[in-house]
């Protein structure tokens, strides 16, 4: 995610990005700790009656979270590519911009994500368009062998599969793998390897960034294509995510209230250049993963 602010001098503070990612490094491998244990032992992924309990012993035991280091790793890189993607797009435009900050959290993933922080303004079409795309990109290229990757070692357990405190929907990208990987298979009854978890969650932030709203990077490749219009159209996605909310999954009417009242505007650009038909093409490239990536019901419990 590409967040804008304000103009005003910028000094990177190298410290807090390193110290941030070496917290959410914790945190990941902690969670991942866990997963792997229960995908070893054919448990359910996520069962916080005994996983938490769980968490308290890694705590005195270090060593314990070694085995959680393929999760944690395979979705940080995903996150950093991601951010990475925004940062060098900001940089080929010279356009001022924070590294990526990580944010940990004792969530059930052990983050709330990443971000940079653009600090200097967006003058042109073409850079705005270039800068939004560039981090889901970049994102997917590397989510997308991951997921095979963790796909190739996960396990047909019907009877574990479907079980646990929380479940998590099935993108239609992961749908096709699975199809691929295992042919003839029910998609519900596939235990997911760590890793592949990981790439997971790559996919869900991949969507909730592209979705077109705002200043997401989906509402920056919108404003791009739409100019002003941006505005109106910001507000149709985030009146559909309602009933999406309503049916499927609840978490997308916190996301429409979020959105609606902080996140559906966004700063002028005033060069309107033409972005030309490989940026159009970029823009279903984006479209595509956007349709591949999103889930009316990411999580369930």
């Amino acid at each position: 995610a590409a967040v804008a602010a304000a103009p005003q001098p910028f000094r990177q503070r190298y410290w807090l990005h390193l110290l941030l990612l070496i917290l959410t490094l914790y945190t990941t491998t902690l969670v991942g700790a866990r997963l792997a244990y229960n995908f070893d032992h054919n448990r359910p992924a996520f069962d916080l009656e005994s996983d938490l309990p769980a968490y308290s012993e890694m705590w005195m035991d270090p060593r314990q979270l070694l085995p959680g280091l393929p999760f944690s790793l395979t979705l940080l890189v995903i996150l950093l590519a991601h951010e990475f993607g925004h940062y060098l797009a900001c940089v080929y435009y010279r356009v001022d911009a924070s590294l990526p900050y990580f944010l940990p959290a004792p969530t059930m993933i052990g983050t709330l994500g990443a971000f940079i922080r653009i600090r200097g303004p967006i003058y042109s079409r073409r850079a705005l368009f270039d800068i939004g795309v560039a981090g889901p990109i970049a994102g997917f290229v590397f989510l997308l062998p991951a997921l095979a990757i963790g796909l190739v070692y996960s396990k047909i357990i019907p009877e574990v599969a479907g079980e646990g405190s929380f479940l998590f929907g099935t993108p239609a990208l992961l749908w096709v793998l699975q199809k691929a990987i295992f042919p003839g298979v029910d998609p519900a009854a596939i235990y997911l390897d760590p890793v592949a978890r990981a790439a997971w969650i790559g996919v869900f932030a991949t969507a909730l960034n592209l979705l077109p709203i705002g200043q997401l990077d989906g509402g920056h490749i919108l404003y791009a294509f739409v100019g002003e219009k941006h505005r109106k159209l910001s507000r149709l996605f985030v009146l559909l995510l309602v009933p999406i909310g309503i049916v499927y999954w609840y978490g997308w009417l916190f996301w429409a209230a979020l959105l609606f009242f902080f996140g559906h505007r966004h700063p002028v650009i005033y060069d309107q250049a033409p972005l030309g038909a490989k940026r159009r093409n970029l823009g279903l490239v984006a479209a595509l993963i956007f349709a591949l990536s999103f889930m009316p019901n990411p999580f369930q419990n």
